[in-house]
């Protein structure tokens, strides 16, 4: 097996994780402020990090989506006006997942140590990072959600089946 199959395998099953875990969001939490940040930046943060870190950051064509604003990523920057919808955001994520399902359909293990144009780190590395920040991401969100709500979003782990019903999944 290749390097890259699992590659394939573990992003299939972080992107399913993510979207559960922005599903399982309740309204009423969207805007909440945790350390005066709102759980929609905590999202929004990994959406971009990922939509940037993942492929190339230094890529000259990439364009920010319509909605972002100059601090919108930035967990530093308590926000005053800005807001992301929970629909900004999953149609956020579908473009996301689109690009990094076609960038790692025809990824190859050779090209995994190519450094791409303009950036200073390896294909490989910069998944690896990525996959490191989105899951600290990640984790963080969830914590938010147990804590208000008692509920866990549900994690796929290795080699665990995805489940049958319609997001957003918990369990049980």
């Amino acid at each position: 097996m290749a390097l890259c199959d699992d590659i394939r395998y573990l992003t299939g099953r972080a992107l399913w994780e993510t979207k559960n875990l922005i599903m399982c969001i309740p309204d009423e939490l969207w805007n909440k402020r945790y350390d005066a940040i709102p759980i929609w930046k905590y999202v929004y943060h990994t959406l971009y990090s990922m939509d940037r870190w993942f492929i190339n950051p230094c890529d000259p064509d990439y364009n920010n989506p319509p909605f972002h604003t100059e601090h919108m990523a930035d967990l530093n920057a308590v926000p005053s006006e800005d807001e992301l919808t929970k629909t900004q955001a999953l149609e956020y994520f579908c473009s996301i997942e689109g690009k990094i399902n076609s960038y790692i359909a025809t990824l190859t293990d050779e090209e995994l140590t190519d450094i791409p144009s303009g950036c200073d780190m390896t294909r490989f590395r910069l998944i690896l990072g990525q996959f490191r920040h989105w899951h600290r991401h990640m984790g963080i969100i969830y914590g938010f959600i147990v804590e208000d709500t008692g509920k866990w979003p549900y994690v796929l782990n290795m080699l665990g089946e995805y489940p049958d019903k319609t997001m957003p999944n918990y369990f049980e």
